[in-house]
């Protein structure tokens, strides 16, 4: 019950052994995630101790995968390494590198998004919360604890408003609950999101949350058109926003009427998908969607 990431997933941390990546790695292996190894060729051969749990440090990923057969990274370290740290993790053949790091410069995050896919790899991020797959895995900073697993799946650009409608829904439950990130160039999308939970048998409803700026949601709005049976409930940031200001995300921009929330709302409505005003309001919507169709 779950796309991307589960119980079975084993992950490498890049940055292990700094401030943030300490703290969260901690907490991922507190929600479960079997965490293999860190990654710092200057602590090479060293362990890490969280509480019960001695985790491996490794000069490399490769070195980190042909130990551990690690298939996930997760991506702590500063923006200027970002782009070598993924670079790297495609050339070692890692499955899924989840980004964290904010702060990237866009030519470095074009690079290795496109690096990635040509060998591979699927990015999430960069500037993204990660993803949960509750009660199995979690590679990032999403908490584990304000929600359980169920029948929703959750695609956002929003971190905080992830973690919202997942505390909204948290008595309904989630299959898996990704944040894409919000910067102008991003791994996964809306739309790859979309794909894999039409696939994912376990998931019966899912929820998109996107923001002004771009045409993110107007494409994934033709894509569920076309290709999405399941029912779809979204939430669109910025109602209130000024135009022509960048408003906390970097991609969050808008020019005249493109990329506002109310033609987001409108193209996603024009498929069939129920938009909420409020967060509030979209998780009442998902609770009727799921109610009408017992």
């Amino acid at each position: 019950m779950a796309i991307h990431l589960t119980k079975e997933s084993k992950v490498l941390v890049q940055g292990m052994t700094g401030g943030e990546g300490m703290k969260h790695t901690r907490r991922m292996l507190a929600a479960g995630t079997d965490v293999v190894g860190g990654v710092n060729p200057r602590k090479a051969g060293r362990t890490v101790d969280f509480d019960d749990r001695a985790v491996p440090v490794f000069g490399s990923v490769a070195d980190g995968i042909q130990a551990t057969g690690a298939d996930v990274t997760v991506v702590f370290v500063p923006p200027a390494f970002a782009r070598s740290a993924v670079v790297e993790a495609a050339d070692a053949g890692i499955g899924l590198a989840v980004v964290i790091t904010e702060g990237i410069p866009v030519h470095d995050s074009v690079a290795f998004t496109t690096h990635a896919r040509h060998k591979g790899t699927r990015v999430i991020g960069p500037n993204c919360p990660g993803l949960i797959t509750p009660g199995q895995s979690n590679a990032g900073i999403i908490p584990a604890d304000i929600t359980k697993p169920g029948p929703v799946g959750l695609v956002s650009k929003s971190g905080t408003l992830t973690y919202q409608l997942m505390y909204e829904l948290r008595d309904i439950g989630f299959s898996t609950c990704v944040g894409i990130g919000g910067d102008p160039v991003v791994g996964t999308t809306h739309i790859d999101c979309l794909a894999a939970f039409q696939d994912d048998p376990d998931t019966d409803l899912v929820v998109l949350i996107g923001e002004i700026g771009g045409d993110a949601e107007e494409r994934a709005a033709a894509y569920i058109r076309e290709h999405v049976t399941k029912p779809v409930v979204a939430y669109i940031a910025g109602f209130t926003a000024p135009e022509g200001r960048t408003m906390g995300h970097a991609g969050a921009i808008v020019s005249g009427s493109s990329g506002t929330a109310r033609a987001k709302k409108e193209a996603l409505e024009a498929v069939g998908v129920r938009v909420g005003d409020t967060p509030t309001e979209t998780a009442r919507h998902v609770l009727a969607v799921l109610e009408a169709g017992r």
